[in-house]
């Protein structure tokens, strides 16, 4: 009895000590999962069931002066499913349980997509040839928020989405070559998009979120890790309106008179601004692909040109503002003048000695004659008074790939270029100089900054990057007035009087006609004609520069002088300029 008493004891001691033993290896390995390894494993058991998601920041909106949108972000969205999740699911209709099957489901997103059902199921396939555990794959990229709406209500567990900002431009055309465009896939590509990226570019940020064994996105538990930030907005200088009738009228006039481009400038005299900057061809950036990359960008900032005629109105200021001529200065111009240099200089067409006034000579735009007065300065004083007009450098305006247009030192002249560049032949300037030339002529000499964007705007409505509004002295008051008044006479004396005639306004303007250079040293045939002016010309508020090359079938400055007359009458209008109160000076053009 004794010894069985015994044996029972050490049994139950040994059993207790295996007990003991194996409820210490639990202890051990539950301290080496919930202290020792606890971290890491959470994290790795988090990794299997967590999501990451990009969240998309929008780009910020390109605006004209009065909040018109001219390039703004919507909200699209991806549509993305989880191959390996794809199955029948039970959806309850009318209080009933209907089975659901993979075939189903694709017909009915397909129906919303625009795609089949057996091309959404052959992305389920394909994803799972690949990789039999895929989680991932798109049904359909950007859709907009109705088709959204109508594939989320279908309540499909193994359907996920993503939003996705899009570039939309909802004034199409309007503006086009300026505001330019984004890429596929949201890069800035051309226009004030890539010049003013650094305002408009918006931060991506990140999310996370849980899901079940069936791949369903697990209720509130989304997390973000790095949130999205919006971008600025671009406030430019642009008048929407008035940009949407420049160009109709600069694209009626280039269709009818056949030519190969045109451009339109308008621009407030005294602050420098671009009111409107018309392009024909122009682009649509809601479909680039309907126009051709020549006529993509905007030719008024990167396509210089001899400015010729134009041009006169400089060399006249230029030598008032030296003191060393009046309107009223007088010189005989022939047909051909051969100065001392070695230069040959003619006028555009053949006639007899001429007795003009320096008046005379803009009226009748004689190379002869402005060469006689433009000989009255050195070579490198011409050059000084050329780029303090700006001409050879880029403007203010900030645009991108903005041409500086070709200057080249006094120094470098040769005999003929010495001449030619007092009546806008041996150089280059692009639309937007001669319009600066004429801003500052029109503004008692005083050349204001030119202007396209007012400022980069936060969402608290803060404005930076504001530009300079400091003008700059070119010219004095009364050589800038006494040039007014020969562009008046210009105006109202000149070939196409009857043309540009607006009436109730003092105008002054000057016509232009110059070569088309060929790309290898010479010139085409071609011309491109030109209008350059402002008005009232009795208290200048507005510039109208126009530019049309090659029109073919009226090729002369005749061509530009309707466009002229059409936008200025539209500019006064509808800024309600006050109508001139005095007569234009008369002034004589012979003697």
């Amino acid at each position: 009895m004794a010894k069985t008493s015994m044996s029972s004891k050490r049994r139950v001691a040994a059993t207790v000590a295996v007990l003991v033993a194996i409820i210490g290896l639990f202890v051990v390995r539950l301290v080496d999962i919930q202290v020792v390894r606890a971290d890491a494993l959470s994290a790795d058991s988090l990794g299997n069931r967590s999501v990451e998601n990009t969240v998309y920041g929008a780009r910020g909106e390109i605006l004209d002066a009065n909040g018109v949108v001219l390039a703004g972000t919507v909200m699209r969205y991806d549509v993305q499913l989880s191959p390996k999740n794809a199955k029948e699911f039970t959806r309850e209709v009318d209080g009933e349980d209907i089975t659901v099957t993979v075939a189903d489901a694709a017909a009915e997103i397909g129906a919303i997509t625009g795609q089949t059902g057996a091309a959404i199921e052959a992305i389920i396939a394909d994803a799972l040839a690949d990789n039999p555990e895929s989680d991932f794959a798109y049904v359909s990229k950007q859709v907009d928020v109705d088709a959204f709406r109508a594939i989320y209500d279908l309540e499909i567990p193994w359907l996920t989405f993503a939003r996705n900002p899009s570039r939309v431009y909802p004034n199409g055309a309007v503006a086009g070559n300026l505001v330019g465009f984004v890429s596929a896939e949201g890069k800035a590509q051309a226009g004030l998009e890539i010049g003013q990226d650094a305002c408009l570019a918006s931060d991506n940020g990140t999310e996370t979120y849980e899901r079940g064994a069936d791949g369903v996105r697990l209720p509130e538990s989304t997390v973000t890790t790095d949130a999205a930030v919006d971008g600025n907005d671009v406030v430019t200088t642009l008048d929407s309106d008035l940009q949407f009738f420049v160009q109709q009228a600069l694209a009626q006039q280039a269709q009818s008179t056949g030519a190969a481009w045109g451009n339109v400038i308008v621009q407030e005299v005294k602050t420098g601004k671009l009111v409107a900057v018309a392009d024909y061809p122009t682009v649509d950036p809601n479909d680039v692909s309907l126009t051709e990359p020549e006529d993509r960008g905007s030719r008024a900032f990167v396509a210089p040109y001899e400015p010729g005629s134009t041009f006169k109105a400089l060399t006249a200021a230029s030598v008032l503002d030296a003191g060393l001529a009046t309107p009223n200065s007088e010189v005989i111009a022939p047909y051909r003048y051969l100065p001392a240099n070695g230069a040959d200089v003619n006028d555009s067409s053949g006639h007899g000695d001429l007795r003009l006034t320096l008046t005379g000579v803009l009226i009748d735009s004689s190379n002869t004659g402005m060469s006689k007065f433009g000989e009255l300065l050195s070579d490198q004083q011409r050059y000084d008074y050329m780029t303090k007009f700006g001409v050879g450098s880029v403007t203010e305006s900030g645009f991108p790939a903005e041409e500086s247009g070709t200057l080249h030192p006094a120094d470098e002249w040769d005999n003929q270029t010495a001449y030619a560049t007092m009546f806008g032949q041996g150089l280059t300037t692009t639309a937007l100089q001669v319009s600066s030339i004429y801003q500052t002529i029109a503004n008692g000499g005083v050349r204001m900054p030119v202007q396209l964007v007012s400022g980069c705007r936060a969402a608290d409505g803060t404005l930076t990057e504001v530009p300079s509004t400091e003008g700059t002295q070119v010219v004095s008051a009364s050589a800038a007035r006494d040039t007014a008044d020969m562009l008046e006479m210009v105006y109202q004396d000149g070939w196409l009087a009857n043309t540009w005639e607006i009436p109730g306004y003092r105008v002054a303007a000057k016509t232009g006609t110059a070569q088309m250079p060929d790309g290898e040293g010479g010139y085409t045939k071609g011309y491109l004609v030109s209008v350059s002016g402002f008005a009232p010309a009795d208290d200048p508020q507005y510039v109208v520069s126009v530019s049309l090359a090659d029109p073919v079938n009226m090729n002369s400055s005749a061509a530009s002088a309707p466009v002229f007359q059409e936008v200025m009458s539209q500019v006064l209008k509808k800024y309600r300029a006050v109508p001139s109160g005095a007569a234009a000076p008369d002034l004589s053009g012979s003697w």
